[in-house]
């Protein structure tokens, strides 16, 4: 596609300047701020459901603390990329 940023010396679109650089970033503000609830939220979900399956009543505790740890790595991993983008 003519919009991939090849033209601009092979720099990212994110990393320019305007409108199409702004919402990237904005994007991964969003990003960051989704990640830790909805790995909560997701780990509820399955850890309710294995409760009911197995009949246990531990498992959705244990679900909501590994969605939390799934959130806070996927908002490391996309604060890392946002700041060694940033630098370079």
């Amino acid at each position: 596609m003519a919009e991939d940023g090849a033209g601009s010396g092979g720099k990212a679109a994110g990393k320019g300047k305007g409108a199409l650089g702004e919402l990237v970033t904005a994007e991964s503000m969003i990003q960051l701020a989704i990640a830790l609830p909805a790995g909560c939220v997701i780990g509820w979900l399955v850890g309710s459901w294995m409760d009911r399956h197995f009949h246990q009543s531990w498992m959705s505790i244990v679900g909501i603390l590994l969605g939390a740890v799934a959130g806070f790595v996927q908002i490391f991993r996309t604060a890392a990329r946002f700041l060694k983008n940033d630098r370079s």
